[in-house]
């Protein structure tokens, strides 16, 4: 293989010389002959008896098509959650229906109740604002606490706001309990995991077709999951044969979770191209995005961290309250539960480990999963008590965490929460990480921050995470009413190019570039023979998407295993033509080969015999080289990491500047460095947006505060530094054929702890040893507010 291609190598995203040059194609572009378009009235108070819904008016006017409100699909089913979670006594899970639109009530600002179909956008708005809604308004349940004491329901039908009670593992409560009571030493720490908007650059969208002469549905829309949208619409909402269904997921501009979901208004536009027999095309406003896009984070926590007077750990117990939302959206009752709390033994060696969370429904938006998903709240609570932790026994931050890492030895490790850990380094990584933070001139560059004015602090941080959630057999057990494989075909056409179908949905991470390094490493062939097609139901395998850091590491693999049957059915056309024995056949560089002569034919060669196959043994060897392989994982991959930062607070202002920042981290083998480093470097702006400036916040009637960028702050450059990021320690993945673990989540996970301890560190080092915490965003206001508490 030449040195500048295949795995290891960066060669440069092929899909961007499309979007540079304005050739890529988002939802929002398709657009069909004679489409209509939708536009949805949508609530202005959180909570609300609906008792008319009048039409008349609206009906009547320019352009109007068609009107649907909640009574059209009230005997339709319900959008559900993709895991059925049971309460720590065995109840399941309270699960209301979440319908197409609001009917009966509507729950949160922006519940869509109505929906309008006309000829153009501007006379469908006219005709939302002609739609009189006759609604009682009722009061808004917007705190947690409140919500779980009762004096009213989200939803009145199941008469509790309290989703579930989960603990885990339950077996392990009277020992952490026990553990905790009689140990030495106790940190206790209560925090909040703040509320986010997701904010892809691209809204959501979705366009539908129907074909009446075939009874064909096709539904164009921003998913990162089209398989997922295809089965929820027909299996649960509409009903719709799943063979009827065309879902396309074209170029999407961003996705971190929020478009993983399906969304009422995918099923309302099928349902509308129906009864039309036209197409119909919805695109969310910005102001639409803030108020329905599913919201990430939002948990409020106490956590114990339970020690010996040295810092050797003993238990950490943790309870949770998690805000789902006014309805469960698909992947929100996993996302506080095991994709949370089996994370809360963190890469430590701790004996007892306890979580108790308490799903809430409240009068806000649904909350789901946000890149990183249940894991950096994990981190947040796990790497804030540790910190205190070591200032409260005056320890050293990093010596602490070193004292309790799991050690290299000692793995494959069960860890106390109930994962099994196949690999890992952590001391290698703070390693790593010493060497290229100047650490020892931390005291220098503190002094003179002080001659400015400024106090200097340093954070630390170190995250272990799980990605590719699985094996579907566990999580059946736990839960999961899908499975979680993937899948890919790779089809090898007469002239040799490559065609490779793949189940993962590519909306920013580079798959076009990275699965062909993949296949050219194996094949010997070009990296630029080699095609990715993916995002449409009808050409590629059932596959369950991109989300949780999944892509390489499930639908990769899958790649792996359907390449490698296609180098084994090459083998056998290479030995028909060779004239020699299959097991005597050489596969390497491209080339098949007879052991110990120089006979040879090209892969080229064996592709377009396979497809002119005059003098096949046909009752031994099927025309064509096309193959399909499903991959289900063993296990999670566990990625790991050590971060340190280094900010300036000013205390005049509050003001908090990141001057430096590092990642180190073990992503296992690497394919493409150069699209891992950009996956950190995205991810650790998130976190510090998270970190310092982003916050999704209700008044006290459910009225969202921050519906604008007017009034909730995004990350701009000059917020973030330039990030020094490493991933050269590298301990492989031992159960996936690539030995790759994930890295789209990290920085998102490692960052906002890190942030944060650094700005307890410069306060204490200015005198204001009172403050041991400040809640996320650490702004301006919340600094010098606890400096001067």
């Amino acid at each position: 293989m030449p040195k500048d291609s295949g795995i290891g190598t960066s060669p440069k995203r092929r899909e961007d010389i499309r979007f540079l040059t304005g050739n890529g194609k988002y939802t929002d572009d398709i657009n069909l002959t004679g489409q209509s378009h939708a536009v949805f009235a949508r609530s202005d108070v959180a909570h609300g008896k609906i008792n008319h819904i009048d039409i008349s008016a609206a009906e009547t006017m320019p352009g109007v098509l068609a009107i649907f409100t909640g009574e059209d699909f009230a005997d339709v089913g319900g959008n559900p959650a993709g895991w059925l979670i049971n309460s720590r006594d065995g109840e399941p899970m309270k699960e209301p229906k979440r319908p197409v639109l609001a009917y009966g009530k509507v729950r949160h600002v922006g519940d869509a109740y109505a929906a309008v179909i006309a000829e153009t956008v501007l006379q469908a708005q006219d005709a939302v604002e002609a739609i009189k809604a006759d609604i009682t308004e009722l009061p808004a349940i917007v705190d947690m606490e409140a919500a779980l004491a009762g004096g009213g329901f989200v939803h009145d039908e199941i008469e509790t706001n309290q989703c579930f009670d989960w603990g885990w593992i339950e077996d392990n409560r009277a020992a952490t309990d026990a553990a905790i009571k009689a140990a030495p030493h106790v940190t206790t720490l209560s925090l909040v995991n703040n509320r986010l908007v997701p904010n892809a650059m691209e809204s959501r969208a979705s366009t539908a077709d129907y074909d009446r002469g075939t009874g064909d549905y096709t539904l164009y829309t921003t998913s990162q999951n089209p398989h997922l949208t295809r089965l929820l619409v027909c299996a649960f909402v509409l009903g719709i044969p799943e063979n009827k269904l065309r879902v396309v997921s074209p170029d999407v501009g961003g996705g971190f979770g929020s478009k993983i979901y399906h969304y009422g208004e995918e099923a309302l536009v099928l349902a509308a191209a129906k009864k039309l027999c036209r197409p119909v095309k919805w695109t969310a406003s910005r102001s639409e995005s803030f108020l329905t896009d599913a919201h990430g984070r939002d948990h409020v926590t106490k956590i114990e961290l339970a020690c010996e007077k040295d810092g050797t750990f003993i238990a950490f117990r943790t309870d949770t309250m998690a805000n789902v939302g006014a309805y469960l959206s698909n992947f929100s009752t996993v996302t506080p539960t095991f994709l949370h709390g089996t994370l809360m033994a963190g890469n430590y060696t701790v004996p007892n480990v306890y979580v108790n969370v308490k799903a809430v429904f409240t009068n806000t938006a649904p909350v789901d999963a946000y890149r990183g998903a249940g894991r950096p709240e994990a981190t947040y609570s796990l790497e804030r008590v540790i910190d205190k932790c070591a200032r409260e026994l005056a320890l050293d931050p990093i010596e602490l965490r070193r004292k309790n890492f799991i050690k290299p030895d000692q793995f494959p490790y069960a860890s106390a929460a109930g994962l099994e850990y196949d690999a890992g380094n952590y001391d290698a990584l703070f390693d790593k990480l010493e060497g290229i933070v100047d650490f020892g001139g931390f005291k220098a560059r503190r002094a003179e921050s002080e001659k400015g004015g400024k106090l200097r602090g340093l954070g630390i941080n170190s995250y272990i995470e799980a990605c590719g959630i699985a094996p579907s057999n566990l999580v059946g057990i736990l839960g999961a009413r899908v499975g979680l494989y993937d899948a890919a075909t790779v089809r090898v056409n007469a002239t040799g190019n490559i065609s490779v179908m793949v189940g993962a949905h590519s909306h920013g991470q580079g798959h076009a570039t990275v699965f062909p390094q993949v296949v050219s490493e194996m094949l010997g062939v070009e990296e630029n023979s080699i095609e990715i097609v993916h995002g449409d139901t009808s050409k590629i395998p059932f596959g369950m998407g991109s989300y949780g850091s999944r892509s390489l590491a499930v639908c990769g693999s899958a790649v792996v295993r359907a390449t490698e049957k296609i180098i084994n059915k090459a083998t056998k056309i290479a030995a028909h033509m060779l004239e020699a024995s299959e097991s005597d056949i050489d596969f390497k560089d491209g080339k098949f080969s007879v052991s110990g002569t120089d006979k040879s034919v090209a892969f080229g060669e064996v592709a377009f015999k396979a497809y002119v196959p005059h003098d096949y043994p046909h009752d031994e060897l099927e025309p064509g080289l096309e193959e399909t392989a499903f991959y289900d994982p063993a296990n999670f991959t566990y990625p790991s990491g050590a971060y340190a930062c280094e900010v300036e607070v000013d205390p005049e202002t509050g003001k908090v500047t990141v001057e430096s920042f590092t990642a180190v981290d073990d992503f296992g083998n690497v394919i493409n460095p150069m699209i891992v480093t950009g996956q950190v470097h995205g991810g650790i702006g998130q976190g510090i947006g998270q970190a310092l400036l982003e916050n999704c916040t209700y008044d006290e009637n459910g009225q969202l505060l921050s519906a604008s960028y007017m009034d909730y702050a995004m990350p701009r450059a000059s917020d973030l530094p330039f990030y020094t990021v490493d991933h050269s320690c590298v301990t492989p993945c031992t159960h996936n054929p690539l030995g790759v673990k994930g890295c789209g989540e990290a920085g998102a996970i490692g960052s906002p702890p890190t942030i944060v301890n650094a700005v307890v560190d410069a306060l204490h080092s200015g005198g204001h040893t009172h403050v041991t915490h400040i809640d996320m965003p650490v702004s301006p206001a919340r600094v010098w507010s606890a400096i001067n508490s």
